[in-house]
């Protein structure tokens, strides 16, 4: 029997702001006091409206835990007596540490499509780090012998003083995922679904070739200092020799003279914010005096300005590719789709 009634709130409990459902929470921390041999074959449960009270949740929430634990086959209701554990034997759930450099609107699709196609078997310990290298290292090194099935990483920094592969190495192998980009230099067997920068801008723009011939000047704006690949800048310039077109790298859209005859393909979402407005300050007409293009596809810019033309990679395609990895045991590297989507900016 479990020892005392109030130690039952030390094994079942939930996160407020763990990106888990609350109900897989109670479900994964009963698996895990039963693992660590707190909680035996005959130990009762407390009861729906007992742990709706003690854990702050609804009972809904307590009821889908319970059936869930039911459908497992470990516990079992008896009417007038309450819930008994009858089963300690189970598969192990799988436990995955998602950890994001930022947070958009192109990562949370990545995320909603990562959490639907692994389903509600698996918990997700989800971080953020900001694009900060100390913090990344951090939250790394205090998480690296916990145990996780898989630790599923987007590696962009603004700084990592050539030590990003040192810290990525303290994951064993067999549990790590790369998404997006490659850490350089990183071996050994793992997992990864990435973005073939240099090919895909390249192959991109081709696919709007017929358009681009409107214009005389390509213009890719790539802040300074910013956690974009260089392999971005050299696709694109690729392009711009290969079909003879006038092509410039502008770090600061700021002190840019937006003039007729250009095209701009933009990074970042703020600089996309500040190209439009000084076309519209121009008096320029957006796909017919300026074309715009910009990368990683949102929903906003299907509206943007009656359509901003966008190259992206599919966001959906690489979080559905990261939890087949997981669920299929796999150490494949996949190359994610890029895709363009034509629209009146251009």
């Amino acid at each position: 029997m479990i020892a005392k009634k109030q130690k039952i709130w030390d094994i079942i409990r939930v996160d407020d702001i763990s990106a888990t459902p609350k109900y897989l929470q109670i479900v994964h921390s009963t698996l895990k006091g039963i693992e660590s041999g707190q909680i035996a074959v005959n130990d009762r449960l407390p009861s729906i409206n007992e742990v709706s009270f003690e854990l702050d949740v609804s009972r809904d929430t307590v009821e889908k835990s319970y059936r869930q634990l039911k459908q497992m086959g470990i516990l079992e209701s008896v009417p007038s007596k309450g819930y008994y554990i009858k089963n300690t034997d189970f598969e192990k759930p799988k436990k995955v540490l998602l950890l994001f450099n930022k947070l958009s609107a192109h990562k949370k699709i990545i995320f909603d499509s990562f959490v639907r196609e692994l389903g509600q078997q698996v918990a997700i310990d989800f971080y953020v780090y900001n694009n900060d290298f100390s913090l990344f290292k951090k939250i790394i090194s205090a998480k690296k012998d916990e145990n996780y099935s898989h630790f599923v990483v987007i590696p962009y920094f603004l700084d990592d003083n050539g030590k990003v592969e040192e810290v990525v190495n303290l994951i064993p192998r067999d549990k790590l995922i790369i998404l997006d980009k490659f850490v350089s230099g990183l071996q050994g067997i793992y997992g990864a679904v990435y973005e073939n920068f240099e090919h895909d801008i390249y192959n991109a723009l081709t696919q709007v070739l017929d358009r681009l011939r409107n214009y005389s000047t390509l213009k890719l704006i790539f802040p300074k200092n910013s956690c974009y690949p260089y392999e971005i800048q050299k696709g694109f310039l690729n392009f711009c020799q290969d079909f003879a077109f006038d092509g410039h790298v502008v770090d600061n859209i700021k002190h840019e003279e937006v003039q007729t005859g250009e095209v701009y393909i933009n990074l970042m979402e703020d600089d996309l914010v500040i190209l439009i407005k000084k076309i519209l300050n121009n008096h320029l007409r957006v796909g017919k005096d300026v074309g715009v293009i910009s990368y990683n596809e949102t929903p906003l810019k299907e509206i943007i300005l009656d359509g901003i033309t966008t190259i992206s990679t599919n966001f959906t395609e690489m979080g559905k590719s990261a939890a087949r990895l997981i669920l299929d045991k796999s150490k494949k590297h996949v190359a994610n789709p890029f895709e363009v989507n034509v629209r009146n900016s251009l």
